[in-house]
């Protein structure tokens, strides 16, 4: 009923017209002083009084109902000048004042410069996007969404699960495009990759993102080769006030967020806070989501010469999984008829006019979902997970259970410090904690699976059956008959957990040698911790686990997992029974099946220096950083390895240490200014890139890398910066080309003669990629309630030759060759065509309606090298993986302020759309699938190969927010 209310209440805002009630009202248009563009989220407000506003994506504002008097009216925006002028406020009218702001000498904030952001003067390619068009954009979805209107960005929500987006740059997924939040790379520490549900939330403390492409402007050794993606948050208000806002939306959707500022104390401290709960059912099925989030901004200026800021922020939720891609046609069969060939539409062996692709992938609709299943109610069993605790739980709801479920909290804390050396040094150093604890949950050992519904209808693919397990668990029997103890759980959920920790300092001294030439010296050290394992999480009706692998076939554990557990007989053998017995008894939240502890440790120098003088700005940088890995394993006997790289913890548990790896970096670019609105710029790089953890040790097998090889990026780029000054026109024009060498693939080579014993890794060579293109971005703005953006880009993305391994034993006895046939496959997982075009409308004051339009073609469906070996007697296999069919979308959003002043308040209410159409498309896909294809006609790199996820379907939500 309440939410019922609320949606009412919201609808009636936008049908019912509101009369303006202010009497003296002050308005008018904040642009950029040198290039006349609009300046959208500035703060413009009125000293010493509640009243103000910020500026729309049209850079104007309105600040209602002001007594009438004189003030003095302050505009502030990150990387300009404060704005202060005396205005008169007369009762009864409208006063008009324009603003038009200074850039800080082309000068950064302190937080800009720590984590270096772009300015105009910076020769990379990048696009801001600030507060103003994240509110209007965003739609509460996970961060990388709001950047699909920019060049050469794709990021899609893959599942549907709040929190699992994944974002590619310029061909290049997001283990090589460096996430930065205020400063500090947020990559995964292990394996480079990022997890957005981290950060569910923190898009509502966020002030700006600046994506910058290609190598960019940044100097620490961070994985920026696709781009990299600067967030800034919220910095402490120097102005009292905060915001409420509350949102509703599709299946359940409700989200509510509360932020404050206490504004400057003492003119020395301000505080910032914001604290977001969301929760919803999903639109995908029961990809539910329970989240809080929460920011504290702070900053102290102790001296003149010497200024802190604090910043904590994170965002502890849980929300179920759609992990697995399925088949074109399990989600729509009409879809289906479209991009499947003839000939497997024509297959039907039963003759009876359903195609038997059809038959093998019943059609369960666009938000199937196989990571759950009904159970009964009557099962009471708890769940246990830690996160930052021991958690013992009900599940999520009595009526269901998830397979997979996802939860996780990291919270991340920066103390920065900002000292003034003197005039012409200063030092800023950030020095920061960032944590983790949670995981995911799936099924272990034994299950019952079931391929029907719980109405008995078939459904594509096989979904746990929850009711026939527990039955088991409880019971004498194994699903196969075997007998077993009774409360004996042959399988049951588990959690794989990450528990992790990262601390870490990054400092940079900058020196003004003179007016035109700058210098910086940086240091960046981190060391983290991160433990994995696997753990009991819900029993599914028994009262115990064996922490082994259980056949059904046998009616016995094929493997215990913890060697610590082993009894040996005389002869050698493993004693079953002795074992057996020391590895039962698991209980809730006790480790199962792995339980180890990585370590990585980092260290980083760099150097770079700027000159300008008049139209010239030019810069270089160097830097030099090495990586340390190490491995012990909770689970495994020293004593039981060989390998020389293998050494014993004080308690006999096995461990590796990698010798340190290092790596280097160099970038140079120029740029000119040729006249006031036009400048062009050149930059050039080469990087090299250390292997991620798991190409260096496999844990899993036991094995050491011997000779490493980073991967190597050589990157040239030309750019176009066009601003009209009467501030209609401005336009972005970049050329890119980046050659990635010696891409790490690495192959496990069961030898039974390898220095580990049985197994070695090999790295191939010949990886190559070839990354080139071309962007566009362009905004016209006709008339001041009218403006046109679009974005533009054409990649051509391909390997450039075929990639070849060579292992050799380690007595030389042995030597065996591996060939890849890659040449000239198309780099998929990426549009390699995108257009994006973007109009707003301002028809009356306060109201801003923007359509998005997105379209997407030469898109070649992800696949894996490792499916390409050129085997001895076969030919090789160089067809290109599917394309995707070309698609495109839009997307809807509005705002209102309403014309209307309570006291200081400013009410605004908003609607978004996405996916206005409901358009069906392929957004995601995995070519040849192993799991999903159709194979009657052969696996050919066709649409019925495929496994997919479809775009999601038409999705709404709508808010107030109230700012005082």
């Amino acid at each position: 009923m309440l939410k019922r209310l609320i949606a009412l209440g919201l609808i009636l805002v936008w049908i019912i017209p509101v009369s303006a009630l202010g009497q003296g009202t002050l308005t008018g248009r904040v642009t950029d002083a040198a290039t006349g563009r609009a300046l959208p989220g500035a703060n413009v407000y009125l000293e010493g009084t509640p009243y103000g506003a910020a500026t729309d994506i049209n850079g104007s504002y309105s600040i209602y109902k002001v007594p009438a008097g004189g003030y003095t009216l302050i505009v502030e925006f990150i990387g300009y000048l404060k704005f202060s002028e005396p205005v008169t406020v007369v009762d009864g009218e409208t006063i008009r004042k324009n603003v038009e702001m200074q850039g800080e000498a082309l000068q950064l904030s302190a937080l800009e410069v720590m984590a270096s952001r772009a300015t105009r003067e910076t020769p990379v390619a990048y696009t801001n996007i600030q507060k103003a068009e994240m509110e209007l954009r965003l739609a509460s979805r996970d961060i990388p969404m709001v950047l699909n209107t920019t060049p050469s960005v794709y990021a899609t929500q893959q599942g549907g699960g709040a929190g699992d987006a994944r974002i590619n740059v310029r061909g290049f997924n997001q283990r090589n495009v460096a996430i930065m939040i205020n400063g500090v790379p947020v990559n995964d520490m292990e394996n480079g990759w990022v997890y957005w549900s981290n950060w569910d939330g923190v898009a509502d403390a966020t002030s700006s993102i600046q994506m910058q492409r290609g190598l960019s402007a940044v100097n620490l050794a961070a994985p920026s080769i696709g781009g990299t993606m600067n967030i800034l948050t919220d910095p402490a208000a120097m102005r009292k006030g905060g915001l409420f806002k509350q949102e509703i939306g599709r299946d359940g959707f409700l989200k509510t967020t509360l932020n404050y500022h206490t504004g400057l104390i003492n003119d020395k401290l301000a505080v910032s806070g914001t604290i977001v709960r969301k929760t919803g059912d999903g639109i995908i099925d029961k990809t539910w989501t329970d989240a809080w989030a929460y920011y504290l901004g702070l900053s102290y200026a102790a001296s003149k010469n010497h200024r802190f800021e604090l910043f904590a922020l994170g965002a502890p939720q849980r929300h179920g999984q759609n992990r697995y891609m399925q088949n074109i046609a399990a989600y729509d069969h009409d879809y289906a008829k479209e991009v499947f060939d003839d000939d497997v539409l024509n297959l039907d062996a039963n003759s009876n006019g359903t195609p038997d692709v059809f038959e093998k992938f019943p059609e369960a609709g666009r938000t199937y979902n196989e990571n759950w299943n009904t159970v009964s109610s009557s099962y009471k069993g708890k769940q246990y997970f830690y996160m930052y605790g021991d958690k013992t739980v009900d599940r999520y709801d009595k009526n269901f259970l998830n397979e997979i479920e996802n939860y996780y909290h990291k919270p991340i804390v920066n103390l920065n410090w900002y000292w003034t050396m003197t005039e012409k040094m200063r030092l800023s150093s950030v020095f920061y904690f960032s944590g983790g604890s949670g995981g995911g949950t799936g099924t272990f050992n034994d299950m019952v699976w079931a391929y029907t519904d719980s109405d008995g209808n078939p459904v594509p693919s096989r979904i746990a059956n929850w009711d026939a397990t527990i039955a088991n668990n409880e019971g004498t029997t194994d699903r196969k008959g075997n007998a077993k103890p009774a409360g004996e759980s042959v399988a049951f959920l588990r959690n794989s957990t990450n528990r992790q920790w990262t601390v870490g300092a990054i400092s940079k001294l900058n020196y003004d040698l003179s007016e035109k030439l700058k210098v910086q010296l940086g240091l960046d050290w981190r060391t983290a911790e991160i433990e994995h394992m696997r753990e009991v999480r819900d029993l599914l009706g028994g009262t115990y686990a064996v922490n082994g692998s259980y056949s059904s076939s046998t009616g016995k554990y094929k493997t215990f997992y913890n060697e610590f557990d082993h009894v040996y007989n005389a002869d050698g053998t493993l004693n079953y029974d002795a074992t057996y017995a020391n590895a039962k008894n698991k209980k809730l939240g006790d480790a199962i099946n792995y339980s180890n502890l990585n370590t990585v440790d980092w260290l980083g120098v760099f150097a770079q220096s700027e000159y300008k003088s008049g139209p010239f700005s030019v810069y270089g940088m160097g830097g030099y950083s090495l990586v340390k890995y190490g491995l012990t394993d909770f689970f495994k006997k020293a004593e039981n390895y060989s390998a020389s790289y293998v050494s014993a913890s004080d308690d006999g548990e096995l461990m590796i240490e990698a010798d340190w790896i290092s790596a280097v970096q160099f970038k140079t670019g120029g740029l000119y200014k040729l006249t006031r609105e036009i400048d062009v710029f050149t930059n050039f790089g080469y990087v090299e890139k250390v292997p991620i953890l798991d190409n260096i040790i496999d844990d899993t097998n036991i094995a050491l890398a011997p000779d490493p090889t980073n991967e190597k990026f050589i990157s040239t780029e030309l750019g176009l910066n066009f601003s009209s000054f009467s501030g209609l026109w401005a336009a972005k024009l970049n050329l890119y080309n980046t050659n990635w060498k010696d891409r790490n693939v690495v192959k496990s080579v069961q030898s039974g003669a390898g220095s580990s014993g049985d197994t070695d890794l090999i790295f191939l060579t010949g990886m190559n990629q070839l990354h080139r293109g071309v962007e566009l971005e362009l905004a016209f703005q006709p008339i001041q309630m009218l403006r046109f953006d679009v974005a533009a880009s054409y990649g051509n993305w391909s390997y450039t030759d075929d990639a070849s391994g060579t292992y050799k034993s380690v007595d030389g006895t042995f030597t065996k060759d591996y060939t890849y046939a890659v040449k000239d496959l198309m780099v998929g997982d990426m549009p390699q065509t995108i257009l994006s075009l973007t109009t707003s409308l301002f028809p009356v004051k306060g109201l801003t309606l923007q359509g998005v339009v997105n379209y997407y073609d030469r898109f070649w469906a992800d696949w894996s090298a490792g499916d390409r070996e050129i085997n001895p007697g076969q030919d090789p296999d160089r067809t290109q993986s599917w394309q995707v069919p070309s698609y495109w979308k839009a997307d809807f959003h509005s705002s209102y302020i309403l014309p209307l002043k309570l006291r200081g308040l400013t009410v605004k209410a908003f609607l978004h759309v996405s996916n206005v159409f409901d358009a069906i498309y392929v957004q995601d896909a995995l070519d040849n699938s192993p799991y999903n294809a159709f194979t009657a006609n052969g696996v050919n790199h066709k649409a019925d190969d495929a496994e997919v996820f479809l775009g999601t379907p038409r999705n709404w939500n709508t808010g107030l927010q109230i700012n005082f």
